[in-house]
Formats: structure tokens, sequence, C-alpha cells
């Protein structure tokens, strides 16, 4: 068994760092399987894994000086990190602001992998973000959006998503068509009224700077200036998909995201994404972004569900055979 002590510089508070009652100290002993106790300004690590709990703890101060929080998807993620043998402070995450909400919060990279899909985006002309729930691609994509459209890169915003019941369903649901299919939406309106707010996104949308619509809409349409957000798109069938691609006009930016682990589509469809994957890789201009369990910045259960899908799959791979 090892003893490591340290000696935090002082800039920061123990209990900043360590959280309420010594939560993410806690967090850091149960990963690790190190006991931690710390006298006056040193803290004293024993256990198997010393080395990689000091680390930990080292990168938990570093995190609260330079001004961030230390809530559980961040400790949780460093941990992670740490596991794989990489710094999160050294990677500069979240040094670059996508925009501000109408609160002004800014919106920040909380991951490698989302800080690699905001570079993606920046530097090509369409960008595939594909990943599990909870992984921020949809929201990363909208944020994108309205700060090309503060900064005057683009003119309009698109928001599209498949409605996949778009048959006999639909027609239970009150209301004339744009009612029946605005649940399928209703994961866009979320993200642009959480970052512009209602009333602005509501006047953007009456103008049509913003639309949001069913993927069935685009057909037949060019789109110049625009930056045009594809979400869901696994429930996109292959043709569908290559209609949607080819409306991008020019001086347009494409983003398509989705999840190829929950394909809704009939039977026997095969998801346009899945297609997309094989066909387009190695296009010059298109960025293929791929975001895992450790990228799941919602409540930490949403990544033990993540992982424990995952392991169900690996053993029975009849259960995804027809997505």
């Amino acid at each position: 068994m090892s003893e490591i002590r340290i000696n935090p510089s002082g800039a920061v508070e123990f209990s900043e760092v360590f959280g309420a009652f010594d939560h993410n100290l806690e967090t850091v002993e149960k990963a690790t399987g190190c006991s931690i106790t710390y006298r006056g300004d040193q803290i004293i690590v024993n256990g198997e894994q010393a080395d990689k709990a000091a680390f930990i703890i080292n990168e938990l101060f570093k995190t609260a000086e330079n001004g961030q929080i230390l809530d559980d998807q961040k400790v949780g993620y460093i941990i992670t990190l740490a596991g794989e043998g990489v710094s999160y402070t050294d990677s500069n995450v979240s040094r670059d602001v996508i925009c501000f909400t109408f609160r002004g919060k800014p919106l920040k990279a909380k991951t490698i992998g989302q800080k690699n899909y905001v570079d993606a985006i920046k530097k090509n002309d369409i960008t595939f973000g594909i990943g599990p729930a909870g992984t921020g691609k949809t929201y990363i994509a909208v944020a994108m959006a309205i700060n090309a459209l503060k900064n005057k890169d683009v003119e309009k915003i698109i928001l599209a998503r498949p409605a996949v019941e778009a048959g006999e369903r639909l027609g239970f649901l009150p209301g004339d068509l744009q009612e029946k299919v605005d649940p399928y939406l209703r994961p866009l309106y979320d993200a642009l009224y959480d970052i512009l707010g209602r009333e602005a996104t509501l006047r953007l949308k009456e103008k049509e700077t913003i639309e949001v619509v069913p993927l069935a809409y685009m057909r037949g349409r060019t789109l110049d200036n625009a930056f045009i957000i594809l979400d869901e798109a696994q429930n996109a069938t292959k043709e569908q998909m290559k209609m949607f691609l080819t409306r991008m006009g020019f001086g347009s930016k494409v983003i398509v995201t989705g999840d190829i682990t929950q394909v809704d589509l009939p039977r026997g469809k095969r998801s346009g994404l899945v297609d997309a994957v094989n066909i387009l890789k190695g296009v010059e201009g298109i960025a293929f972004c791929t975001l895992t369990d450790s990228d799941v910045v919602r409540h930490p259960l949403v990544r033990r569900i993540v992982n424990a899908y995952d392991r169900y799959i690996s053993k029975h791979p009849e259960w995804s055979e027809d997505q």
C-alpha cells in the first residue's frame, strides 16, 4: 500500500474542491479504492491506486483554480479521463465560449469529445455528430447556429427532424399539420428557448429567420447562406438523407446529429445515418465526430444506463440487428 501527501497551493479552499460534506472526496475514494484524509493544509492518500487518486485531486484543485464549478458531472469526467491517463486541465476543454444565453450564461464544451465536435463544425461545411443520449449533440449544434447568426455568418437557421410516425398516429393528434408535428420538434424548441429565450425565438421564427420543420418539408429547396441542422438523423431513411444533404447551397453549413443505437424506423428500413457514415467517409469538407458515454453531460445515471445497454447489446447482438 502506498501513501502520498499533497500540499495544494492554497489558492482555493478545500471545501470548494471537496464539496459539501466532502462529497467529491468520497467520489474519488470510491473510484480509486483509496483512503483520503486531510489535516490542516495537507492531504494524505493511502491505497494501491494512490498515484491515480493524487493525480485526480490535483486536477480538481487546478480546475477550481481556473474558476470552474466542480459538479458531479465534471468530477466524474475528470476521474474518467484520469483512468485513461489524460489530464482534463491540460486539454483546455472549456477555454472557448460558443455563445452566451439570453441570461448571460457562457456556453462552452464540457468534454474533450464536445471540444472536438465544436472544432470540426468550425472547420468543415458538413459535420456529423454521432453519439448516445445526453452528449450535447443537438444543444451544441443549435448553439453554434445561433452564434453564426449573431455574427452574420449566415442569414437564417433551419432545424429539421424526421417525424418517424408521420402516418396514422399523427392523425389522432388534434390541430392542423404544424400542430401535429410540433411534438416531434419539441427538443429543438427547448434548445432555442434555453439559449435565445422564448420571446426572441418566436420573433425570429415569425420573421422566418429561424425555421423548425419536419424533414419532409426540405424536399425541393436549395438553401444558401443558412445554418442547417438535421436532428435525430438515425430516423431518416437513406433516400431522405441524400435529399437532405443535397439541399445545401452556397455559404451554408450543415450539422447532422443522431444516435445509431436508437433507430425507430420500421423493421427492414435501413437508417440513412448508417448509410451516410459508410458512403461519405473520406469526402473532403465532411467530418464525422463520434461522442461516447464519456461525453454524457446529463445526470450521471444516464451514463450508467448507456453503458448497461451497450453491455447488453454486445452480448445479445440480435437485439439491434434490425436497426
